[in-house]
C-alpha cells in the first residue's frame, strides 16, 4: 500500500480519526472522470487532528479491526472559527456605551 492524502471527517474517538480519500478515475463507457471517496480509520497518537485537516496516511500493521493506517503528518490545518472571548466583547460594549453617553 502506498501513502494516501485525505481530509479528516471525524475525530470523535480517542487516538483515532476517520479520513476521506477522494480519487478520480476514467470511466471507459461514459468517457468521463468519476470521483470516488473511500473512508479510512487512522491512528492519531497525540490527538492533534481536527475536522477539515488535510493529512497524509501511511500504512501500518493492523491496529484494530478497521485501523490499518497511521497519520504521518498534518499537511494543512483547517481554519476553525473561534468566537471572540467574553472579555473582548465586554470591552467593546463598554467602549461603545461610553461613546454614546458622551455624545448625549
Amino acid at each position: 500500500m502506498k501513502p494516501v492524502v485525505g481530509v479528516v471527517v471525524s475525530n470523535k474517538m480517542q487516538k483515532s480519526v476517520v479520513v476521506a480519500v477522494d480519487r478520480l478515475f476514467h470511466h471507459k463507457i461514459y468517457n468521463r472522470y468519476v470521483k470516488r471517496t473511500n473512508k479510512f480509520m487512522a491512528h492519531d497518537e497525540h490527538d492533534k487532528c481536527n475536522i477539515g485537516d488535510r493529512v497524509r496516511l501511511d500504512p501500518s500493521r493492523p491496529l484494530s479491526k478497521r485501523k490499518r493506517w497511521v497519520v504521518a503528518e498534518i499537511l494543512k490545518k483547517a481554519r476553525i472559527y473561534q468566537p471572540p472571548s467574553t472579555d473582548s466583547i465586554s470591552q467593546s460594549f463598554s467602549s461603545a456605551e461610553a461613546s454614546t453617553s458622551s455624545s448625549t
